[in-house]
């Protein structure tokens, strides 16, 4: 790091780095050589990788994964500190580099987070961490006492040896606990016994993001940086044709104009808003490929075809569902749709890099730093040992800052500039159509029932696109996607069907257009847990009984999707008439390793939609956090209803129609219903929290309109249907 950063747009100065011990930004290493090599402070020893020890009793807790509002800085903390039994209020984070986690044979692990597993992936990896430091600190102090380990104890940062009356702090062994070999047998509290974890803690995050002092990429400022705006084709497959870069390079602040690949120009300027404007002035030509006729109904035509086609991937099987449907004296049949929609996060994407002379650094809010890492590398021309990835909190990331396009974008401009700090900012615009869009599909749903309405057989068909057959072929199971059958598979401890029928087959029809899909929070949890609850309620329906009633008997075999399902509905009083003009909702389902269910009371009023109140019930396995746990599931029903409500991306003449927030919406603050959340953890297995009740908010919404208005929505967002 070769200069202190600046805060731009809040106007604070960054404390002095010798006052604690490194920069306050997050993205300081006191344990590389190169950073110390560049001017940067002395660091306090490490007692290991997860935990360094300052002489002012400052514990540092080093946490490989992102963090983008969900809580996972903080909840992976508290597990280290609950091991370490630390002074939690004299606790601080810090992110290692990816670098650094390779020349150490990854000792921190994985980097990646996404798909709700930056705790429940980690908390075995950091919680040793802990315990092991804790030995450590007290293995030096008892080594200094000559006393044997076995008779000390550390608690809140102070060991003790209660026979001779002795005691010591972390910080007064720090320096001779680092050189105790690590302990070879580790063993960890019984959840039972937290302190720490499991804790409505504060998050740590906090104060820094209430005063203006937290930095985001986009806020990043280095003295004599640059800053660079981007524009790619808009059209699906499109290239640039030609553009004149000689009609801008009189514009104020202009640097260069930069031909990043075929499909991308850069301009770069003084600042963003010079390199932006000269950008939107600069002409240029477009090659609108071979898509340029493609638009939204021909994309729905071609998912229509693949709801009745004869080859299909298989995701759940059992019994003879074909063959029962046909005899079936009594079938139901439904089409549902769910749309294409993006990411949509507050901060776009950006990153800023130095390039030099054999060494390339990257500032990025990423979440996956050795994935940056890799793009960094690639991008420069160099091996990943020469390169380096400051990780920053995340302005949003919903699985968008998972690729690494504008990482990639970033470095090949700062070769230009070797030398120079170069800040990518992505407009708004380029945001919006440059996305990995969560996938487009359809499903047909036919089920049988009996004269008692018993459910006999399910055929569920869905056709559209798959995620993986874009990001990752190399891992799909004979050109299977198991990522389509998220939440509907027989046994998965990521997400099961939570109703055994006797006959059943859900099969994916691959059809996939050429726009490119990305994993999108809750990824295709969303749309299964809209087709599957949704078409329940229209079975119960169909047979007469009472929708809780008509789960209950499907669900005697699960009983943890009952459990919650039965929490919420009980929560909202399911069993009491809700008040006059209100109706009542419910929709279960398991994803990401827990499981969920919600209840929704909505009305109508003047042909507008009031979601009144979701009760949200969630078995995660375990709780870190509780406070965390409501602000997640909060969140996730304020992102979960904007997709129902508003979330549509469209396709004309070859590309996305959406351009910024005035044509695709999100939920207001007035729009937002009461919240309450049910946390019963049952132990024994660690699921995620951030995804999984996004997907139960639409469909309890949608069955409670239903039961308020007899009108059944099957494709989605609702501001395509009237309500009057």
């Amino acid at each position: 790091m070769n200069a202190q950063p600046q805060l731009s747009r809040r106007r604070f100065v960054v404390g002095s780095a010798a006052a604690i011990g490194g920069l306050s930004l997050g993205f300081h290493l006191p344990f590389s050589s190169e950073a110390l090599a560049q001017g940067a402070p002395a660091a306090a020893p490490e007692v290991n990788a997860w935990v360094v020890v300052k002489p002012d009793e400052t514990v540092v807790i080093r946490v490989a994964r992102s963090e983008m509002g969900q809580g996972t800085l903080t909840g992976l903390a508290q597990l280290v500190a609950e091991e370490l039994e630390c002074d939690w209020s004299r606790v601080t984070t810090e992110f290692p580099g990816p670098s650094e986690n390779l020349k150490r044979s990854r000792v921190w692990g994985n980097f990646s987070t996404g798909g709700s597993r930056g705790i429940r992936e980690s908390e075995q990896l950091v919680r040793q961490g802990g315990a092991a430091a804790r030995q450590m600190l007290i293995t030096a102090a008892a080594q200094q006492w000559q006393v044997p380990a076995a008779e000390c104890r550390a608690q809140k940062g102070v060991i003790t040896h209660a026979a001779s009356g002795r005691s010591t702090t972390f910080g007064a062994v720090a320096t001779a606990a680092a050189k105790v070999p690590p302990p070879g047998a580790i063993t960890l509290k019984d959840p039972k016994d937290w302190t720490i974890a499991g804790k409505p803690l504060p998050r740590l995050d906090t104060k820094d993001k209430l005063t203006g002092k937290q930095i985001y990429g986009a806020d990043l400022n280095f003295p004599g940086m640059l800053n660079a705006a981007v524009k790619a084709s808009p059209y699906f497959g499109g290239k640039i044709a030609s553009f004149d870069a000689d009609a801008i390079k009189d514009k104020p602040g202009v640097r260069k104009v930069v031909k990043l690949d075929d499909a991308t120009v850069a301009v770069v300027a003084d600042t963003w808003w010079h390199a932006k404007t000269a950008l939107d002035a600069l002409p240029i030509t477009w090659d609108e490929g071979p898509h340029k006729a493609l638009d939204s109904a021909a994309i729905a035509a071609t998912l229509a075809e693949g709801l009745e086609a004869q080859d299909a991937f298989v995701g759940n099987s059992a019994g003879d569902a074909k063959g029962t449907l046909a005899k079936a004296a009594k079938t139901v049949t439904a089409t549902y749709a769910y749309p294409f929609q993006n990411h949509a996060t507050m901060e776009p994407m950006n990153a800023t890099a130095l390039f030099t002379d054999g060494r390339c650094e990257v500032w990025a809010p990423t979440q996956n730093g050795e994935a940056s890492l890799a793009a960094a590398a690639e991008a420069a021309g160099l091996p990943p040992a020469q390169c380096e990835v400051h990780k920053l909190l995340l302005g949003g990331g919903f699985g968008r800052r998972g690729f690494q396009d504008y990482v990639r974008q970033a470095v090949l401009v700062a070769k230009q500039f070797p030398g120079t700090h170069v800040k990518l900012l992505w407009s708004r615009e380029e945001d919006m159509l440059q996305g990995f869009y969560h996938p487009i599909t359809q499903a047909k749903l036919t089920g049988s029932l009996d004269e008692q309405g018993n459910l006999t057989a399910l055929h569920m068909r869905i056709s559209g696109q798959s995620i993986m057959a874009f990001v990752r072929p190399e891992a799909m199971a004979g050109g299977m996607d198991p990522v389509v059958f998220q939440g509907l598979t027989p046994k998965s401890p990521e997400g099961m069907l939570g109703y055994s029928i006797p006959n059943i087959l859900i099969d994916h029809a691959m059809r996939n257009p050429p726009v490119r899909p990305g994993f999108w929070r809750g990824v295709n949890l969303n749309q299964n847990a809209v087709y599957v609850e949704c078409f329940m309620d229209e079975l119960a329906h169909a047979a007469g009984i009472e929708p809780l009633a008509f789960r209950r008997k499907l669900m005697a075999n699960h009983p943890k999707h009952l459990a919650v399902l039965n929490a919420a509905a009980e929560r909202i009083g399911w069993d009491t008439p809700p008040p006059k003009g209100v109706a009542r909702g419910c929709a279960q389902i398991m994803g990401f390793g827990s499981y969920v269910a919600a209840a929704a009371e909505v009305s109508v009023e003047n042909g507008e939609l009031k979601i009144l109140r979701i009760v949200a019930a969630t078995d995660p396995g375990h709780v870190v956090n509780p406070a965390q746990v409501e602000r997640q599931v909060e969140g996730s029903f304020s992102y979960g209803l904007s997709a129902s409500l508003y979330g549509e991306c469209t396709v004309a003449g070859g590309r996305m129609e959406q351009e910024n927030f005035d044509s695709y919406d999100v939920v207001h603050m007035h729009q937002m219903p009461k919240v309450e959340t049910i946390a019963m953890p049952s132990g024994g297995f660690w699921g995620g929290v951030g995804e999984p009740t996004i997907a139960v908010a639409a469909p309890a919404v949608l069955n409670a309109l239903f039961a308020l208005t007899g009108k059944r929505i099957r494709t989605l967002p609702l501001k395509n249907h009237s309500l009057a």
